[in-house]
């Protein structure tokens, strides 16, 4: 059962609580597998897959024809569900979009920006339990908007076909049954039939995770992202089973997920506390959801709801819902969270798949100095000078005696001969 607490118990566990880990046993068997895959591709790639999925693979991409049948056995209706909620998502990060700059601050001087997109990037989709078709439009859909020429699909074998409908919808452009960390070292360092990629982004279990760390550095990645997580803010006008819902609609993602309620009202947190009891024998993965329940659920008790908008930003939560009267105004006060959802018509589960705002987030309180995924994701930047001759020499004094400030004579002398050569 969810534990009803105060807020100073609750931030004294909180702090207590330290960064976990990765079993070692993980990283050396991750770094094998990226180390056997870097030097034998393909070969290495199937055997891993017959390993740990019991999969025999001839080819490892997905097929015209599997496509074709994926998209049969979807059907017409939720294809257009993914359009529409394509739609969206294109809509909210076209906003985005971000235009290189030049100007000039003096007369021979040029100085400027450009946005340029990466030519290629990879897409990790978690398989197992559940199938994650709006992972591949969250991920794909700005990929496709910045501009990124190849965008490539990895995911465990035995497809879902909503997986392939929904690259379909996105324009991705491969898709290949590969999971797991074989799939990251595939992406991050190329095989016969996987193409080398500039990012790797998108979830995975703690094997993925772990890849992702270890290939940072030879690919860039998005994030290295933790169990999920909502904070729920919510006053005593809102309906006990609602909340109740939004906390179980994130539990039963994973075990280890998080769900918090912070309420001034020990009428809402009593009844919060036995609607989830209600409702959670009915969910599919009503064991997840226990279990994440159980040892990491909490509802907190305060005074005012603005001591709970102080917690909010201490926890800086992957998902915020301020059931309030004035979520707006609450909004102001919130300076750490990845996603925040106002008012009581505003459930996170609208966020992970319509609404259009990303749903691939910053957890574990990195929403401090991190933001959720976007097109600024899927782009670099690069800058460039130029001085003529006259614009150089009203300078070149400046730049000499910097350099030698620091004691870098070469670049010094890389000013000074052109001084020289300009007084001849």
């Amino acid at each position: 059962m969810i534990k009803i607490n105060t807020a100073e118990n609750f931030i004294r566990d909180f702090r207590s609580k330290g960064t976990e880990k990765t079993n070692p046993e993980i990283i050396e068997t991750v770094a094998k597998i990226l180390e056997d895959i870097k030097i034998r591709g393909d070969k290495a790639v199937k055997e891993y897959e017959k390993k740990f999925d019991g999969v025999d693979l001839e080819e490892l991409e997905v097929s015209e024809a599997e496509k074709s049948s994926a998209l049969k056995i979807v059907g017409k209706d939720f294809i257009k569900i993914l359009e529409r909620a394509a739609k969206n998502i294109y809509d909210f990060h076209s906003k985005q979009l971000r235009n290189g700059f030049m100007f000039s601050n003096s007369d021979g001087v040029i100085l400027g920006q450009r946005v340029i997109p990466l030519e290629k990037v990879g897409l990790y989709v978690p398989g197992g339990t559940a199938s994650y078709p709006s992972t591949v439009l969250m991920n794909a859909i700005p990929a496709k908007i910045a501009g990124c020429e190849n965008i490539i699909v990895t995911t465990p074998p035995e497809i879902k076909p909503e997986i392939i409908a929904a690259s379909h919808v996105a324009g991705v452009d491969r898709i290949y049954k590969i999971g797991g960390a074989q799939a990251v070292a595939a992406l991050a360092f190329g095989t016969e039939s996987v193409m080398k990629v500039d990012k790797i982004v998108g979830p995975g279990n703690i094997f993925v995770a772990e890849a992702k760390r270890q290939v940072f550095g030879h690919v860039a990645i998005d994030m290295i992202a933790g169990p999920s997580e909502i904070l729920i803010i919510a006053d005593e006008k809102n309906s006990p089973s609602n909340i109740a819902a939004d906390l179980l609609a994130q539990a039963e993602h994973d075990r280890l997920a998080s769900s918090i309620l912070i309420t001034d009202s020990k009428i809402l947190a009593e009844r919060v506390r036995d609607e989830i009891e209600n409702q959670i024998t009915k969910l599919e993965r009503h064991d997840i959801a226990r279990a994440s329940i159980d040892n990491n659920g909490a509802v907190i008790l305060v005074e005012t709801l603005k001591e709970a908008e102080n917690i909010a930003n201490e926890i800086a939560p992957e998902h915020l819902e301020l059931c309030v009267e004035n979520p707006f105004e609450s909004l102001t006060r919130i300076k750490n969270a990845g996603s925040v959802f106002l008012g009581k018509y505003s459930p996170e589960a609208l966020g992970d798949y319509y609404a259009g705002a990303n749903h691939t987030l910053p957890t574990m309180g990195t929403a401090r100095f991190s933001s959720p995924l976007s097109v600024d994701d899927f782009v670099k930047k690069s800058q460039y000078i130029y001085y003529n001759e006259d614009a150089l020499k009203k300078v070149s004094d400046d730049i000499e005696a910097f350099a030698k400030s620091e004691g870098l004579t070469g670049h010094a002398n890389s000013i000074t001969i052109r001084k020289c050569l300009q007084e001849k």
